[in-house]
């Protein structure tokens, strides 16, 4: 894990090293994104290389975290510099639902990348059909400070489900609920991530698991309380052995940035994503969707060196 130099200033970002006797100032930036079986870490590094190899004086550190709403934590703490954010950023920026009255206005936009949908995913001989058979199973809402957790509780609650006392809540991180559904050890996870997570991947090849829709009642009732979120089928063959289609529902995830990073710094580190992106497409093919044209997707204000990227290339919402 890559922690901040003392700095002469937060907003400067630069911390004062010492070699053979001259001193110089590097930009050190951490980037936070979620577990290694997700798509966030390998992504993270990859953008950081990128940044690394091209910007002077300058380093990115990559760590893991609980997805997030870890993320906006470290970020206010000024653990982290940039976070990659699902939906659960804009209730956050607005301070509402559990951020009510606590709104975290620090957050800044800086690129679109995919969409992160909300699964719905049950053991094969778990006896589970729809949602109301969740009641008395053991079921994985997410690691603890994660958006999954958010979105897990909030869509639980829709359905009439106690999160806390109709289920046997596992708040598991992606890769523990794969293991603990090769170890029958759960019947069911809400999980939110995007298309073609490893750790989803090799549930469904090993033929673990199968997807159930989140049913139209409840889907029409989480929507009305998420600006942020639309419908989402999820197409059929999208996982092995998934023949048909599922129905869930997205949020355009987003690399994010500190309000108070400089405006020079990140129109750089913007540029550079977008003139590399073929380097982040060999990491992750859904990458092929970051796309200034998806801009229309961000609910959160830009931060004004990523503004004025977009300006430039005649791009901006």
């Amino acid at each position: 894990m890559f922690r901040k130099a003392v700095l002469s200033t937060v907003a400067s970002l630069a911390a004062i090293f010492v070699v053979a006797g001259s001193a110089f100032a590097v930009q050190f930036v951490n980037i936070t994104t979620a577990s290694t079986k997700g798509t966030y870490y390998p992504v993270g590094v990859a953008m950081a290389k990128i940044w690394n190899d091209n910007i002077p004086d300058f380093k990115a550190g990559v760590q893991t975290s609980g997805g997030t709403v870890h993320n906006i934590q470290l970020m206010e703490t000024n653990e982290a510099d940039v976070a990659f954010m699902d939906g659960v950023s804009y209730p956050a920026f607005m301070g509402t639902g559990s951020y009510e009255g606590n709104p975290k206005k620090f957050i800044r936009a800086m690129v679109p990348l995919f969409p992160e949908v909300v699964q719905l995913i049950v053991a094969k001989d778990s006896g589970i059909n729809s949602f109301d058979d969740f009641k008395g199973k053991k079921i994985s809402i997410g690691a603890v400070a994660s958006g999954t957790e958010v979105m897990a509780r909030q869509l639980l609650s829709a359905a009439g489900i106690d999160p806390d006392k109709d289920i046997s809540p596992e708040r598991l991180s992606i890769a523990d609920t794969a293991k603990a559904f090769a170890d029958k050890r759960i019947d069911g996870a809400v999980f939110v991530g995007s298309l073609g997570v490893p750790g989803v991947v090799e549930m469904t090849t090993l033929g673990l698991v199968r997807f159930i829709d989140v049913p139209e009642e409840h889907l029409k009732k989480v929507l009305a309380d998420l600006p942020a979120w639309t419908a989402f089928q999820i197409p059929s063959g999208t996982y092995p052995n998934q023949n048909n289609p599922v129905q869930g529902y997205a949020s355009w995830n987003m690399l994010t940035v500190r309000d108070d990073v400089p405006e020079d710094l990140v129109y750089e580190m913007t540029k550079l994503l977008y003139d590399n992106k073929g380097d982040l497409v060999m990491v992750a093919d859904k990458m092929k969707l970051m796309d200034p044209k998806n801009l229309d997707q961000v609910v959160l204000p830009l931060h004004p060196g990523a503004k004025r990227y977009y300006d430039e290339i005649g791009a901006s919402k």
